[in-house]
This record gives C-alpha cells, structure tokens and sequence, in this order.
C-alpha cells in the first residue's frame, strides 16, 4: 500500500499534468460528447473539413502567438486579408488587360506584390511602436481601418475575379482527392512557428522581451530589432491567407477578412498563451485553433444560428482569459513556494 506521502506526491504530480493539459483535455472530453450527440461528426470528411475551415486563421494564428509572446498584438491582421486578396486580384487582372503577360501568370506577381505589401504594412507597425512607442493596440487598430479603406478604394467596393482557373488549387484543390491543400498550409505555418519559438534565437529573444523587455534589452537583445520581426511575419502570414481565400472564392473583395482578427486572437488565448506576453507555445495555439474548428462545427451539426455563434465566441474568449489567469496566479504560487 502506499505511503500518505507517496498519495500526496501522485495527486500533486496529477494536479500538475491537469493545469498543463487543461485545454487538451477539454477538447478530449469535447470530442467525445460530439461523437456520441453529433451524427456524421466523426467522419473522415467532416474531420478534414474542420482543418479546412480554419485554415486561414490559423495560419495567422500561428504567428500571432509570436506576436502575443512577444507582448504585442496586431489588430489589422482580417483588413490584411482583403488588402492582399484584392492586390491578387486587381494586378492579374491589369497585367493581362495591357497585354503584358496571361493571367496564369500574372497572377505570381500579383501575390509576390501582395506579400511585399504585406511585409511593409508589418515594418510600418513596428516602426510606429518602437519609434514612437504607441501601443501596437492603438496602431493596429488605426491600420486595421485605413487598410479596409485602401482594399475598398483599389476594388471600388466590387469583388475583383480577374484570376486563372488554376489559382483555384490554392484554396480549394487536394492532394490524392483528398486531403484539402489548405490544411498543407496551416501544417507548414505551424511548423515554422514551432521551429522559430523552440530551435532558434530569435525565439528566445521573443519570449525575452516578452517577458521583460527592460531586463532583455540590459543582456543585449535589440528589442526593437525582434518587435519589428515579429510585427512583420504576422502581416507576411496575413497576407498569405489573404490569397488562400482568394483562391478558394476566385475573387478578391474589400469585405474579406472582417472579425477574423478576433478569431486569431481567441485560438491563441484559449491555446495558453498570456496577453501579458512571455508565455505561449506553438502547439497550444494549434489546439486552440482545433477547439475553436470543433466548437464551430459542432454548432453547426446542431443547427446553431450565426448570431448565437458569437455569443458562444464571446465567452470561449472571456473563458480562456479567466482559465489562463487562475493557472498564472497558480504557477506564481507554487514558483513563491
């Protein structure tokens, strides 16, 4: 039999597996309920189409977890997506109407010019916030405006399908018929942030000046250098999904991408990682992109309205705050222990 002591230590380390796994073990018990309540949820198809839906954001998830880790946040990130969607769009259609070269490919250049764009719309917020020192909240959000606004004025307010038939593979095709090419995508996204936050400075300097910019700076990290980086692949991988979801409609529109910034930002919350910055992982982030799949598809198995939708993702996210702050201030206990 065992010792007091020993049933003390086996419910402590108990404990410890639980606080850490919480989210996986939550999205375990969801899973279950829904394939015992759920017809056709535990299907092969459906299974893949759930990684499928969140492809798009969770591409920009990935790198918005370095962002947040980092102690910064990029609201501009759904405007991204309809700016680079019509720059797609917009330039394939130009190139091929003045006769300089057919849209299959003129469309590479409509999509390198798209990244670029984007690329510089992440150097400008980073300038903003470490040159003037304006919160990235308030500069992202002014952005968030101004680049809807640019995406209006290039499509004059009309979805542009100026794009060739095969660009549709992007967003749409399969590889061997079956598994959707975006979830190829938010497979790489995932392992380039993972590789980034685990294998390689940079990544320890992010969860540095996340965690005490004062303290990384006097060991002589560039903080600033790494706020720009970050600032910057969040757009990069923003503006990818942009084209994805051209490629998966055809077309590029100004209202492409509205309110998936929230979504970005709650799969990274309910994965783990702290708004305060210096805490976050690439994989708690995938299972708070996979929840937030499993919790949408389920609703719609159940015939849930869109409206109730949002009441559903309101709370998820002030549900993940919440769990997040108890684990932090429990970590901090047994830290002070």
């Amino acid at each position: 039999m065992m010792s007091r002591v020993q049933l003390g230590e086996r419910a402590n380390r108990i404990s410890q597996i639980s606080k850490r796994y919480m989210m996986e073990i939550i999205l375990a018990i969801l899973v279950v309920l829904l394939i015992v309540t759920a017809p056709g949820f535990f299907t092969l198809g459906n299974i893949l189409n759930i990684f499928r839906n969140v492809a798009i954001t969770g591409v920009i998830s990935f790198a918005m977890t370095m962002v947040i880790v980092g102690g910064e946040i990029d609201l501009s990130v759904g405007s991204s997506i309809a700016l680079s969607a019509v720059i797609t769009s917009t330039v394939t259609g130009k190139l091929a109407s003045a006769g300089v070269m057919p849209m299959e490919g003129g469309v590479w250049i409509g999509m390198a010019l798209a990244l670029i764009v984007g690329a510089c719309i992440g150097l400008f917020n980073g300038f903003i916030r470490t040159k003037y020192n304006i919160p990235s909240f308030i500069a992202t959000l002014a952005m968030l405006n101004v680049l809807y606004g640019i995406a209006a004025i290039i499509s004059k307010g009309f979805p542009v399908t100026t794009l060739p038939s095969w660009y549709n593979w992007i967003g749409a095709g399969r590889f061997f018929n079956l598994i959707p090419v975006p979830v190829l995508w938010l497979a790489i996204a995932f392992a380039f942030v993972y590789t980034i936050m685990n294998k390689t400075k940079l990544g320890r300097e992010i969860y540095a000046v996340g965690g005490n910019p004062e303290a990384a700076r006097l060991s002589g990290i560039n903080v600033k250098f790494v706020k720009i980086v970050i600032m910057m692949l969040v757009q990069l991988f923003a503006a990818f999904s942009g084209i994805i979801l051209s490629a998966q409609v055809m077309s590029g529109s100004s209202t492409f991408g509205k309110g998936y910034e929230m979504d970005v930002i709650a799969a990274v919350i309910i994965g783990g990682t702290s708004l305060s910055g210096g805490i976050g992982r690439a994989w708690g982030t995938a299972i708070g992109i996979i929840f937030m799949g499993v919790i949408n598809n389920g609703m719609t198995l159940f015939g849930v309205g869109d409206f109730e939708k949002y009441v559903v993702r309101g709370l998820l996210i002030l549900g993940a705050v919440m769990l997040n702050t108890i684990q932090l201030q429990s970590l901090q206990k047994v830290k002070q222990s």
